[in-house]
C-alpha cells in the first residue's frame, strides 16, 4: 500500500518540518513505514527504493518517541486513507518453556526398558470423549 501525493497533502501538517540536508522526504518515509507494516519484514529487508533503512529507522524511532506516528496513523484512519488493524503479540522466555528436545543438541534416541518389567509399571492411558466413536 502506498500513499499518493494528494493523500499526503491532507495530513502534511502533522509531520515535523524537515531541516537540513534531508535525503528522504516525509511521503517516502511514510510509504516505507506502510511497507514494513504490510509485509512485516525487518528494517534491513526494506527495499532500496525507499532509501537507506538506517536513516528511515532513526527518523521513525524519533517520531515514535515524539508521538508523531500515532497522530499520523490516527489521521490516516480518520481521513479513511488507510485502514490498519495492528495486533501486538509479545512472548518471552519467562512464560514459555522449551521442551528439552527443542534446545538443538543431539539426544540419545534409544529407549531403554528396565530389566524388570514390573518396575516400569503398567502403562496409563486416559480416554477422552473425543476419542470414542460410536
Amino acid at each position: 500500500m502506498k500513499i499518493t501525493q494528494e493523500q499526503y497533502e491532507r495530513i502534511a501538517e502533522l509531520f515535523p518540518r524537515q531541516r537540513g540536508n534531508v535525503s528522504i522526504n516525509n511521503l517516502q518515509l511514510l510509504n516505507a513505514v506502510l511497507y514494513l507494516v504490510e509485509h512485516g519484514c525487518k528494517w534491513r529487508g526494506l527495499p532500496e527504493c525507499y532509501g537507506k533503512w538506517d536513516t528511515i529507522y532513526k527518523r521513525v524511532n524519533r517520531w515514535a518517541k515524539d508521538g508523531v506516528l500515532q497522530r499520523v496513523f490516527l489521521a490516516l484512519q480518520k481521513e479513511q486513507i488507510i485502514r490498519v488493524d495492528a495486533t501486538i503479540v509479545a512472548l518471552d522466555s519467562t512464560c514459555i518453556k522449551v521442551h528439552p528436545d527443542g534446545c538443538g543438541a543431539l539426544k540419545k534416541v534409544v529407549a531403554r526398558a528396565s530389566e524388570k518389567p514390573g518396575e516400569d509399571g503398567t502403562a496409563s492411558f486416559m480416554w477422552s470423549p473425543q476419542m470414542i466413536r460410536l
